[in-house]
Protein backbone atom coordinates (compact mmCIF):
# COMPACT_ATOMS: atom_id res chain seq x y z
CA UNK A 1 0.00 0.00 0.00
CA UNK A 2 1.14 3.37 -1.04
CA UNK A 3 2.02 6.10 1.77
CA UNK A 4 -0.84 8.41 2.10
CA UNK A 5 -0.20 11.58 1.35
CA UNK A 6 -0.61 14.37 3.37
CA UNK A 7 -0.87 18.39 3.56
CA UNK A 8 -0.13 20.54 6.77
CA UNK A 9 -2.28 23.89 7.09
CA UNK A 10 -1.03 26.19 9.22
CA UNK A 11 -1.08 30.27 10.37
CA UNK A 12 1.52 30.90 13.03
CA UNK A 13 5.01 29.13 14.52
CA UNK A 14 4.06 25.50 13.12
CA UNK A 15 4.94 23.54 16.57
CA UNK A 16 2.58 20.91 15.42
CA UNK A 17 3.56 20.98 12.01
CA UNK A 18 7.28 19.83 13.25
CA UNK A 19 5.84 17.18 15.04
CA UNK A 20 3.86 15.68 11.90
CA UNK A 21 6.93 16.21 9.86
CA UNK A 22 9.21 14.29 12.45
CA UNK A 23 7.15 11.56 12.85
CA UNK A 24 6.64 11.21 9.14
CA UNK A 25 10.24 11.24 8.81
CA UNK A 26 10.24 7.86 10.85
CA UNK A 27 11.67 4.69 8.96
CA UNK A 28 7.97 2.97 9.79
CA UNK A 29 4.93 5.60 9.30
CA UNK A 30 3.29 5.19 6.50
CA UNK A 31 2.71 8.44 5.21
CA UNK A 32 4.42 11.34 3.91
CA UNK A 33 3.86 15.15 4.27
CA UNK A 34 3.88 16.29 0.67
CA UNK A 35 2.58 20.27 0.90
CA UNK A 36 2.91 22.75 3.93
CA UNK A 37 0.20 25.63 3.09
CA UNK A 38 0.12 28.45 5.14
CA UNK A 39 -2.91 31.65 4.61
CA UNK A 40 0.06 34.29 6.12
CA UNK A 41 3.65 34.90 4.30
CA UNK A 42 5.61 35.60 6.92
CA UNK A 43 4.23 32.44 9.47
CA UNK A 44 7.46 30.55 11.30
CA UNK A 45 6.00 27.44 10.48
CA UNK A 46 7.04 28.23 6.38
CA UNK A 47 11.00 28.03 7.80
CA UNK A 48 10.35 25.07 9.31
CA UNK A 49 8.75 23.44 6.42
CA UNK A 50 11.61 25.10 4.47
CA UNK A 51 14.28 23.68 6.66
CA UNK A 52 12.52 20.24 6.53
CA UNK A 53 12.54 19.88 2.94
CA UNK A 54 8.76 19.97 2.66
CA UNK A 55 7.19 21.91 -0.38
CA UNK A 56 5.36 25.17 0.54
CA UNK A 57 2.71 27.34 -0.51
CA UNK A 58 1.27 30.28 0.65
CA UNK A 59 -2.41 31.15 0.16
CA UNK A 60 -2.86 34.30 1.44
CA UNK A 61 -6.50 35.11 2.54
CA UNK A 62 -6.35 38.92 2.32
CA UNK A 63 -6.06 38.18 -1.67
CA UNK A 64 -9.69 36.97 -1.76
CA UNK A 65 -12.83 38.66 -1.73
CA UNK A 66 -14.37 35.95 -0.04
CA UNK A 67 -13.95 32.64 2.04
CA UNK A 68 -15.72 30.80 -0.82
CA UNK A 69 -13.18 32.23 -3.14
CA UNK A 70 -10.15 31.37 -0.40
CA UNK A 71 -11.24 28.04 -0.14
CA UNK A 72 -11.83 27.30 -3.78
CA UNK A 73 -8.04 28.02 -4.15
CA UNK A 74 -6.67 26.07 -1.32
CA UNK A 75 -9.30 23.20 -2.91
CA UNK A 76 -7.27 23.39 -6.38
CA UNK A 77 -3.75 23.14 -4.68
CA UNK A 78 -5.03 20.22 -2.48
CA UNK A 79 -6.02 18.57 -5.82
CA UNK A 80 -2.94 18.95 -7.63
CA UNK A 81 -0.53 17.54 -4.62
CA UNK A 82 -3.07 14.48 -4.92
CA UNK A 83 -3.72 14.95 -0.98
CA UNK A 84 -4.94 11.85 0.74
CA UNK A 85 -5.16 13.94 4.11
CA UNK A 86 -4.98 17.64 5.33
CA UNK A 87 -4.39 18.05 8.82
CA UNK A 88 -4.99 21.50 10.38
CA UNK A 89 -1.80 22.35 12.70
CA UNK A 90 -3.31 25.93 14.41
CA UNK A 91 -4.88 27.10 10.98
CA UNK A 92 -6.56 30.32 12.10
CA UNK A 93 -9.11 30.02 9.43
CA UNK A 94 -12.82 29.26 9.50
CA UNK A 95 -13.26 26.60 6.49
CA UNK A 96 -16.42 26.99 4.78
CA UNK A 97 -18.74 24.34 4.87
CA UNK A 98 -19.06 23.24 1.54
CA UNK A 99 -14.93 23.00 1.61
CA UNK A 100 -15.35 21.02 4.61
CA UNK A 101 -18.19 18.51 2.81
CA UNK A 102 -16.04 17.76 0.40
CA UNK A 103 -13.33 17.18 2.82
CA UNK A 104 -15.31 14.96 4.85
CA UNK A 105 -13.21 11.86 6.56
CA UNK A 106 -9.82 13.62 4.95
CA UNK A 107 -9.69 16.65 7.22
CA UNK A 108 -8.39 16.26 10.81
CA UNK A 109 -7.76 19.23 13.42
CA UNK A 110 -6.22 18.96 16.93
CA UNK A 111 -7.76 21.28 19.65
CA UNK A 112 -6.15 21.85 23.03
CA UNK A 113 -8.79 20.88 25.11
CA UNK A 114 -10.84 17.25 25.97
CA UNK A 115 -13.68 18.07 23.76
CA UNK A 116 -16.90 18.78 23.50
CA UNK A 117 -15.64 20.93 26.85
CA UNK A 118 -13.89 24.26 26.51
CA UNK A 119 -14.42 25.06 21.97
CA UNK A 120 -13.19 28.15 20.62
CA UNK A 121 -10.38 30.76 21.71
CA UNK A 122 -8.49 31.10 25.18
CA UNK A 123 -9.13 27.51 25.73
CA UNK A 124 -6.47 27.52 28.45
CA UNK A 125 -7.19 30.21 30.15
CA UNK A 126 -10.90 29.45 30.11
CA UNK A 127 -9.86 25.70 31.86
CA UNK A 128 -7.95 28.18 34.53
CA UNK A 129 -11.15 30.27 35.14
CA UNK A 130 -13.43 27.73 35.84
CA UNK A 131 -11.19 25.77 37.84
CA UNK A 132 -11.14 22.21 35.79
CA UNK A 133 -9.06 19.50 37.27
CA UNK A 134 -8.24 18.00 33.92
CA UNK A 135 -7.64 19.19 30.50
CA UNK A 136 -6.23 17.94 27.88
CA UNK A 137 -6.33 17.74 23.61
CA UNK A 138 -7.80 16.12 20.90
CA UNK A 139 -7.86 15.26 17.31
CA UNK A 140 -11.09 15.20 15.70
CA UNK A 141 -12.63 15.36 12.09
CA UNK A 142 -13.56 18.95 11.16
CA UNK A 143 -17.33 19.29 10.81
CA UNK A 144 -18.84 22.41 9.52
CA UNK A 145 -19.30 23.24 13.19
CA UNK A 146 -16.01 24.69 14.75
CA UNK A 147 -14.23 22.12 17.16
CA UNK A 148 -17.51 20.11 16.91
CA UNK A 149 -16.13 16.86 14.53
CA UNK A 150 -16.05 13.13 15.57
CA UNK A 151 -13.37 12.87 17.73
CA UNK A 152 -10.05 10.46 16.71
CA UNK A 153 -7.97 10.43 19.70
CA UNK A 154 -7.50 12.22 23.07
CA UNK A 155 -5.12 12.60 25.70
CA UNK A 156 -5.35 14.12 29.29
CA UNK A 157 -3.29 16.45 31.44
CA UNK A 158 -3.88 16.97 35.08
CA UNK A 159 -4.61 21.04 36.07
CA UNK A 160 -2.20 21.67 38.95
CA UNK A 161 -3.16 23.99 41.51
CA UNK A 162 -0.14 26.29 40.60
CA UNK A 163 -0.96 26.32 37.14
CA UNK A 164 -1.28 29.32 34.64
CA UNK A 165 -2.71 29.59 31.07
CA UNK A 166 0.85 29.59 29.94
CA UNK A 167 2.22 26.63 32.08
CA UNK A 168 -1.22 24.87 31.15
CA UNK A 169 -0.59 25.64 27.73
CA UNK A 170 2.90 24.42 27.60
CA UNK A 171 2.15 20.62 29.38
CA UNK A 172 -0.89 20.24 26.62
CA UNK A 173 1.39 21.00 23.60
CA UNK A 174 3.60 18.32 24.63
CA UNK A 175 0.88 15.91 24.67
CA UNK A 176 -0.38 17.36 21.44
CA UNK A 177 3.10 16.63 19.95
CA UNK A 178 2.33 13.04 20.72
CA UNK A 179 -1.52 12.54 20.22
CA UNK A 180 -1.40 13.96 16.51
CA UNK A 181 1.13 12.02 14.99
CA UNK A 182 -0.84 8.95 16.61
CA UNK A 183 -3.79 9.33 15.48
CA UNK A 184 -2.60 10.21 11.56
CA UNK A 185 -0.67 7.08 11.99
CA UNK A 186 -4.20 5.17 12.61
CA UNK A 187 -5.78 7.02 9.82
CA UNK A 188 -2.77 5.86 7.33
CA UNK A 189 -2.95 2.51 8.17
CA UNK A 190 -6.76 2.54 7.30
CA UNK A 191 -6.52 1.27 11.69
CA UNK A 192 -9.22 4.41 12.20
CA UNK A 193 -12.06 5.88 10.23
CA UNK A 194 -15.11 8.21 9.79
CA UNK A 195 -18.36 6.29 10.16
CA UNK A 196 -21.48 7.97 10.55
CA UNK A 197 -20.65 10.62 13.47
CA UNK A 198 -18.48 7.94 14.88
CA UNK A 199 -14.86 7.27 14.57
CA UNK A 200 -14.29 3.12 15.22
CA UNK A 201 -10.66 1.60 15.67
CA UNK A 202 -9.61 -1.71 14.30
CA UNK A 203 -10.11 -4.01 17.12
CA UNK A 204 -5.80 -4.42 17.28
CA UNK A 205 -5.45 -0.84 18.27
CA UNK A 206 -7.64 -1.09 21.21
CA UNK A 207 -5.81 -4.47 22.40
CA UNK A 208 -2.59 -3.32 22.22
CA UNK A 209 -2.79 0.56 22.78
CA UNK A 210 -1.15 1.25 19.80
CA UNK A 211 -2.19 4.93 19.62
CA UNK A 212 0.54 5.61 22.42
CA UNK A 213 3.12 3.77 20.88
CA UNK A 214 6.02 5.91 19.43
CA UNK A 215 7.53 5.42 16.20
CA UNK A 216 10.76 4.16 15.96
CA UNK A 217 13.84 6.46 14.53
CA UNK A 218 14.86 6.15 10.96
CA UNK A 219 18.27 5.06 9.73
Amino acid sequence: MADARIAILFSGRGSNLQALIDAVSQSDFPAEVVLAISNRPKAPGLEIASKSGVPQSVIDHKDFQSREDFDAALDEVLHMAKVDYVCLAGFMRMLTPGFVNDWRGKLVNIHPSLLPAFKGLHVHERMIDSGVKIAGCTVHFVSAEVDAGPIIGQAAVPVLPSDSAETLAARILEQEHKLYPACLRLLAESKARLSGGSVPFDSSVIATGEISNPPTEKT
